[in-house]
């Protein structure tokens, strides 16, 4: 994780200087072994996809964008249909590599013309998490199903807005948790689910990088909402959850701050948080914008253990057990993610674990009780 931001933008340069490239590109499946497990033989019996489509527009453009934007050459059930950008630039060299129509592109001025756009059924928000209330908003008014990168929004008070908005205009609100799909990780519940670690004890989650660019979106307090914790910290906050399986019902935090230039007032630069479940177990998490490789997930139970190292990198994610390590294909997290949501919006799909605003609005619950113990030095219950 540490090296994540300058890889979306190489990514991003990379990309969109290359020509079109076949399906197999960079979203391609890639096996945790290729010398001894080459790809051709794991997919190439797949029947072709006959089902509905998910036809989907991504609003940002930027590095993040353009990596779903290049996962979605492999969707089965998901497809890029349309963009929603505020640079003509982008628009231009995003309707030739991807074949776009200029129908279905679309400005930040009048994306709510989407309305009467029927080739359109859902867009993925991936603009800054402050923009992420109007944006969703304002495509749900559009009759449009939302995806949107998580933090889902700022605080809790604008998510459940959000998922207002979203119910009164008949859409789905759907989170970007690409994690909630991950095999390993899903084998880590299962496990969990059956009892095989027993009664569980403790959860450790090591969330950071060391950011780089002051003048970036993320370290404006208008734009992120926060710091590290609404960027990198929300994975342990999220992760604490579904690894355990539990709520929190207590939260404690301490932060840290070095650089009080770089990171300015209601910016958070560190912060250790501790969350207490129901049934005893406790989680013990840091986020952080001023430590590399920071990436890893612990859990422990009474019978047995599981580590995730990396654990939400873009992958492959390793994992491991008290029986040994964990091994699955990895395919591209974002191809997975919404070939999964065209389920979900399409056929009413039950994820292991969810990923609608919902769930979205269960962890900003949790960062806002992260903040405020931060800044009280008070145990705040949930």
């Amino acid at each position: 994780m540490s090296s994540r931001r300058k890889f979306l933008h190489k990514l991003t340069a990379s990309v969109m200087a290359m020509p079109l490239l076949p399906l197999e590109g960079l979203a391609g499946a890639q096996p945790e072994n290729p010398a001894t497990e080459p790809l051709e033989t794991q997919v190439s019996e797949a029947e072709p996809y006959q089902g509905p489509m998910l036809r989907v527009a991504i609003m940002g453009l930027g590095g993040y964008g353009t990596m779903v934007a290049e996962a979605m050459r492999a969707c089965k059930k998901a497809q890029l249909v349309g963009v929603v950008s505020g640079t003509p630039s982008k628009v231009s060299a995003w309707q030739t590599r991807y074949r776009i129509p200029v129908k279905n592109c679309y400005n930040y001025q009048n994306f709510d013309e989407m309305v009467n756009n029927k080739d359109i059924d859902a867009v993925y928000v991936i603009t800054p998490n402050g923009l992420h209330k109007d944006h969703v908003i304002r495509a749900a008014k559009a009759g449009k199903h939302v995806i949107c990168e998580k933090p889902m929004a700022i605080n809790a008070k604008e998510g459940q807005e959000m998922i207002d908005a979203c119910k009164k205009a008949g859409v789905k609100l759907l989170v970007g948790y690409r994690i909630h799909f991950e095999p390993k990780t899903l084998e880590i519940i299962r496990m969990r689910n059956a009892g095989e670690f027993g009664k569980v004890m403790f959860f450790q989650g090591l969330s950071g990088f060391v950011i780089g660019d002051p003048k970036q979106w993320r370290l404006n307090k208008q734009l992120a909402g926060g710091g590290a914790m609404m960027d990198i910290g929300i994975y342990s906050v999220n992760g604490s959850r579904y690894m355990t399986g539990e709520e929190p019902v207590w939260v404690t935090a301490q932060e840290t701050k070095t650089d009080k230039v770089k990171f300015a007032e209601g910016v958070d630069e560190t912060i250790q948080f501790q969350l207490g479940f129901p049934s005893g177990a406790v989680a013990s998490c840091l986020s952080t914008y001023s430590m590399n490789f920071l990436d890893r997930f612990f859990l422990t139970g009474e019978k047995g253990y599981a580590e995730l190292n990396p654990s939400t990198g873009y992958g492959p994610i390793r994992g491991r057990t008290h029986k040994g390590e964990l091994s699955f294909l990895h395919v591209t997290h974002q191809t997975v993610q919404m070939d999964e949501m065209a389920e979900i919006i399409l056929n009413g799909k039950q994820p292991v674990v969810p990923v609608d605003g919902e769930e979205g609005l269960k962890d900003l619950k949790i960062i806002d009780a992260i903040y405020l113990a931060a800044k009280t030095g008070k145990k705040v219950t949930l």
